[in-house]
């Protein structure tokens, strides 16, 4: 059987292995409750920055479109006539570097250089087009080679007629496109499949990414696009991980002291009892009393056994102190005596049968003993004699000892179980006035070869005899010690020399096997021995 060091390990050892699981959970959580804020934060981040872009150029464009109204009329006036609007207006609109008017693919005049003479299609070969366009380019007439946004807006059907605006994007470009390392380390603009990549220029392929990872959100107003580059959100965050580091390890040790805690009850050997008599893992064995004097069964001690699935038999001597210690021997004999009353069929329907029952005197606090017994004993009518047995581990308390006796009032015999062992052996005699006292086995043990134990023994038998207290003797496995006992007067004997504690359900058929005459040798009774 297990012993209670091992099984109290065994359950310490499962709530440590279920605190550390916890607590790895919550390091694993919280981490990864981390990562998913700080990469949603980053992911958020890199929208908000591209399609603040998009907004912001889109405003600088619509007053370009809102100012339509004011330039389309010029086309087919002279330059002398028009350029001093162009000019006006080109100031208002502080983004525009240039504006010129086209009349049959002729650029005829401009708001920097007045009157001019260019086809238009040299200086831009997709104009004049019959469509509005925009195309990012490069200047090729007054700022060599810097990246200029084209807006082409056609007056005339066949598009050989419009107005020509150059916006100075390479400085909206140092506005707009500025990266944001690390999250950030490339910003495009992309109009009609060229790209300005800030700091490098108009080109018509972006180079690679190398790993990076790419946003791009469209205007909804103009054709064009804002492309963001970088590590990518998650593995920025997963860079940042090792800084969440100290706050989830504390998290994770506060979750695992809490599922300690929380555990003690659930994860520990008083919450297997529970679980125990809940399944009906507990089973009735009962260990046959026998007459000293005709060698006849005249009672039982019912005993409490327990094969747990999950630990194995446990012995008694494990989960009985357990049970003391958390308050729970009470439900365990409310369980012995409901088990015995629905089984009392299997034992002798005789009222000089005894059946004994171990109680503990913490079970006599506030009548309970005495109300389990109404409800689940008496109330059933049955015919064996109920002997309550009392053990010495608790104090008695002066409200314990009336209680004995309104049991005793009910017909219901008092035994001090294991006498001698206790620290208050004569306080109990005194209180109780028991009617069975029950030698402990380590005084029967010690009959023929400890002189001081056997002394004592001696002195239990006489105060009993003097008493007129009935005495059963507990652990008898040799002949000679039943033979001692009898002659010095114990009527009652218990121990392995008769019977080993069996299963209630086998008690029947020991009891026809064996309540027949006893066998003789050297003119001496001899009990049977059970092998």
């Amino acid at each position: 059987m297990q012993t209670a060091q091992r099984i109290i390990q065994s359950y310490r050892h499962k709530r440590a292995i279920f605190s550390v699981v916890v607590a790895a959970v919550a390091l694993i959580l919280t981490l990864a409750f981390r990562f998913i804020s700080e990469r949603n934060i980053n992911q958020q981040h890199i929208v908000a920055y591209t399609s603040h872009a998009v907004q912001t150029l889109d405003k600088l464009i619509q007053p370009l479109v809102a100012g339509r109204d004011v330039i389309t009329p010029l086309v087919g006036m002279s330059c002398d006539d028009a350029h001093q609007t162009l000019r006006k207006q080109a100031a208002t609109l502080q983004t525009i570097r240039a504006i010129a008017l086209i009349e049959n693919g002729i650029l005829y005049c401009s708001s920097i250089f007045g009157h001019r003479n260019v086809p238009v299609h040299q200086l831009q070969p997709s104009l004049p087009a019959p469509q509005p366009l925009m195309v990012l380019t490069t200047d090729q007439s007054l700022l060599k080679d810097q990246p200029i946004l084209i807006l082409w807006y056609p007056t005339r059907e066949d598009g050989q007629n419009g107005v020509l605006e150059v916006v100075n994007i390479e400085l909206l470009s140092n506005l707009m496109l500025e990266p944001q390392e690390p999250l950030i380390t490339r910003v495009n603009l992309s109009v009609n499949g060229r790209h300005l990549v800030q700091g490098k220029g108009v080109m018509e392929h972006l180079p690679p990414h190398q790993d990076e990872k790419h946003y791009q959100q469209s205007s909804t107003q103009f054709p064009f696009a804002i492309s963001v580059s970088g590590p990518g959100a998650d593995q920025l965050a997963l860079q940042h991980l090792p800084s969440q580091l100290p706050l989830a390890l504390m998290m994770s040790f506060l979750t695992g002291f809490i599922a300690w805690f929380a555990t003690a009850s659930r994860m520990s050997f008083s919450w297997e009892i529970n679980l125990g008599l809940a399944a009906h893992e507990f089973e009735l064995f009962c260990q046959p009393v026998i007459s000293a004097g005709n060698l006849q069964c005249t009672g039982v001690e019912i005993l409490l056994r327990w094969y747990n699935p999950r630990q194995g038999w446990i012995s008694p001597e494990v989960f009985i102190p357990i049970a003391e210690d958390h308050h729970l021997i009470a439900p365990l004999t409310r369980y012995v005596i409901t088990e015995t009353a629905r089984q009392r069929e299997l034992f002798p329907d005789d009222p000089q049968f005894h059946i004994g029952i171990n109680v503990a005197p913490s079970h006599l606090r506030h009548g309970e003993l005495l109300k389990d017994l109404h409800n689940l004993w008496y109330n059933m009518h049955p015919t064996q004699q109920l002997v309550i047995e009392l053990t010495e581990r608790d104090a008695l308390l002066d409200a314990d000892s009336r209680m004995m006796r309104e049991l005793r009032r009910k017909g219901t015999k008092i035994a001090i179980d294991d006498f001698g062992t206790g620290n208050s052996a004569l306080a109990w005699l005194e209180k109780l006035h028991p009617d069975i006292l029950k030698i402990d086995k380590s005084y029967t043990t010690a009959i023929g070869t400890d002189a001081v134990n056997s002394t004592v023994i001696d002195m239990i038998i006489a105060l009993g005899q003097r008493l007129h207290i009935e005495l059963v003797a507990e652990g008898v496995e040799q002949p000679q010690q039943a033979f001692y006992l009898r002659q010095q007067g114990v009527q009652l004997l218990q121990g392995f020399l008769f019977a080993r504690p069996m299963p209630i359900n086998d008690f029947p058929a020991w009891l026809a096997e064996n309540n027949s005459p006893p066998a003789r040798h050297n003119s001496h009774e001899l009990p049977l021995i059970q092998g």
